[in-house]
């Protein structure tokens, strides 16, 4: 791959929401998992453990997170759901959001991503060892044309998802990372320049 392909593949590895009904193939699933596996980690420990979740009472708990998570969304975010002959771009997403969480248990691949914490590694570096492997992941994934998404549900279903999986108590949950073939285009993300979040030596001199 190019630079410019690489570059492009950043660029365009953005979340998505809306996925179409065909399943995602063991091969392509292990060569993400692989991707995931390449990443670096604290002390090259590779703690991390990924969970393909396919069983009915996996992804029950994961549609409970999904319904608890879609809760707090919709009290901290203001979100309501859409009039039918709303075509704002606020109003599509927000129907994708709806749409995502209410089919949480039909998704097409969910993988849970865990660790296993180090002692003496501070709470916030503790991600370091686990984050760049869903990275590797996300950009695996669009290399197959994938489209994917890392979401929180895990928080507001912890509990069902522990029992359901069996994960140890000294291991910590991560994240949920859904991935499916993509409705829709995988279009550009939308960032902040580069000039409005980085800088030189000093928090308020411009880097360029």
């Amino acid at each position: 791959m190019t630079d410019d392909g690489f570059r492009d593949l950043m660029r365009t590895t953005r979340a998505t929401r809306r996925y179409t009904d065909e399943p995602v193939s063991d091969e392509i699933l292990h060569r993400c998992l692989e991707a995931a596996t390449w990443a670096p980690s604290g002390g090259n420990q590779q703690s991390w453990r990924f969970v393909v979740l396919r069983s009915p009472a996996a992804r029950a708990a994961v549609a409970e997170g999904a319904r608890a998570a879609l809760e707090v969304i919709q009290d901290v975010y203001r979100m309501v759901r859409p009039e039918p002959d709303d075509t704002s771009r606020q109003a599509r997403s927000a129907r994708a959001v709806f749409e995502l969480h209410e089919g949480a248990a039909s998704v097409p691949a969910v993988v849970l991503f865990a660790m296993q914490p180090q002692q003496m590694t501070p709470p916030l570096f503790q991600g370091a060892s686990i984050y760049p492997a869903m990275q590797n992941f996300l950009l695996a994934a669009r290399a197959e044309g994938l489209g994917a998404l890392v979401t929180g549900w895990h928080t507001t279903g912890e509990a069902a998802l522990r029992e359901v999986v069996g994960v140890p108590d000294d291991w910590q949950l991560a994240a949920l990372v859904i991935a499916g073939w993509p409705r829709g285009s995988l279009g550009p993300v939308r960032r902040r320049p580069v000039e409005e979040v980085a800088a030189l030596d000093a928090w308020d001199a411009p880097f360029v």
